[in-house]
């Protein structure tokens, strides 16, 4: 029995979405993997006796722009300072 073109697209476009899928199933575990090692990382910071808490905000404000986090900073020292905190 000979092969369709379509039975072929069709098998080949299995094996790609196959391969699609595999490839992020891959990257999941990876990133399950990387994020158990992020809680590790916290976990001793945090038996050396440091505030997780605030290096988790120090990191996020490390990804941000310097600009727009100096302008944060000062409407926030401006608002502070209205509320005499």
């Amino acid at each position: 029995m000979s092969e369709t073109s379509s039975d072929t697209s069709y098998r080949v476009t299995a094996d790609e979405l196959r391969q699609f899928i595999e490839r992020y199933e891959r990257l999941e575990t990876e990133k399950k993997d990387i994020a158990d090692q992020q809680k590790e990382v916290m976990a001793e910071a945090k038996s050396r006796g440091y505030d997780t808490r605030v290096m988790r905000k120090l990191i996020a404000m490390r990804k941000r722009d310097r600009e727009e986090l100096a302008e944060e900073e000062a409407v926030l020292e401006l608002y502070k300072e209205a509320l005499g905190m």
